[in-house]
Formats: C-alpha cells, structure tokens, sequence
C-alpha cells in the first residue's frame, strides 16, 4: 500500500519560501490542488477500491487526526495550501496571508478575504475513519490530514464546505457542475493513495460521475 509523507522542502525552495516570507512577497500560485489522475486511470483506481460497509469499533474523534502540522518552511499544511491555491498571495513571517484571493471551485465565489475560505479534507477525516483510517497509526493520520501531494486539500469557501461536511459523493456534491468530474476523480485517488475503502452507494455514485460528469 502507498505510504504517503509530509512534503520535505528542498534546499531551493526552503529559501525561496524563507525570503517570501521575510519580505511579504507575492507568492506565484499553483492555483489548483494536484490533479486528478487521467479517466482511464480513475476508472481502474475505481475498480481496485476495496467495497465494504462503512464502519469502526472506536468511535470518531477529529484530534485523532492531528492537523495543520508543519509542511513546508513555517507554512503549516492550511497555510501552504492558501499560499498555493490563490492569486497574488502575499505572506507575512507565519506564513499567514496578508494580500491574495482565492476562487472556490464548489460554488464559483471569490474571496480576498483569507478567514472566509476553508482548507477542505477532501475525503472528510470522519469518511476516512469509517473507511479505514481508525486502524491507522497516529502518525499516518497527520500524514493524511496535512497531505499536500494527493488532491487531498483544496480552498473553498467556508459556506461550501460546511454544506459538504463528512459527506461522500453519493450524498453530496459541488452546485458546480463543471467541477463533478475533478471530484469524482480525485476522490478515488485520495482513497486509492491511501488504501480506504469505499461503500456500495459511493461506489455507485463515482461511477455514475465517471460515466455522465466526464
């Protein structure tokens, strides 16, 4: 099974982190989290999904999953996501943004107001303990909760994410429909990265999106 890590900054990008943060620069966005693997690659990573009935013996708490650890420089998980999502992104010294907007792909609204966008756990930390995750490590929960690799953090509004919750596709998605099939896909490699599993309804619902949305 894949064993995702937090993202090691690399000598060169560890200074041009440090000197953003020092001087207040803009940061140049990505603007997108990781994308989602190919049709084709989805429907195999689909396919391959262990399908089982959602459940755990311990009961979910989200301090299980400790989050907003540390990924990059002082950037800690949300904050490196903020810096990475937005446009003309400027940071202060924590990394906090201090100029920037940021376009949420779930409901098409912009913000330039950094306390109104919420960094989402794609796949919700409480989908992921039914599916799996309660038999994970401590220490492979923060992984997952500040994973930065996998299409497994995006910036949306705050109002969005609320309305998501820890709901999986077959019982909520995005008003954009422009957006179905990126989420689709990207679910199915978040828990195809991480090895959880999916329910029959979920399954159902991706491979209706695969089918309609893309």
């Amino acid at each position: 099974m894949p064993m995702p890590v937090r993202r090691p900054a690399g000598l060169a990008a560890a200074a041009l982190g440090a000197l953003f943060a020092v001087t207040g620069l803009a940061v140049p966005a990505e603007a997108a989290p990781p994308p989602p693997p190919a049709l084709a690659e989805a429907r195999t990573q689909l396919a391959g999904l262990t399908v089982e009935g959602e459940g755990s013996s311990s009961p979910y708490d989200r301090d299980l999953f400790p989050h907003w650890s540390t990924v990059e420089g002082t950037c800690s998980a949300r904050e490196y996501v903020l810096r990475r999502d937005g446009t003309g992104v400027e940071v202060g010294s924590d990394c906090y943004p201090t100029a920037g907007s940021w376009y949420s792909v779930y409901d098409g609204v912009t913000s330039s107001t950094p306390s109104e966008i919420s960094v989402d756990h794609f796949v919700p930390l409480a989908e992921a303990w039914r599916s799996g995750a309660d038999e994970w490590t401590t220490s492979r929960r923060e992984d997952f909760a500040n994973d930065v690799d996998s299409p497994q953090l995006w910036a949306v509004t705050v109002s969005s994410n609320s309305a998501k919750g820890d709901k999986d596709p077959s019982e909520w998605m995005p008003e954009r429909t422009q957006i179905h099939c990126d989420y689709a896909k990207s679910w199915i490699n978040v828990k195809h990265v991480w090895g959880l599993s999916v329910d029959a309804a979920e399954e159902a619902a991706l491979s209706d999106l695969l089918d309609t949305a893309c």
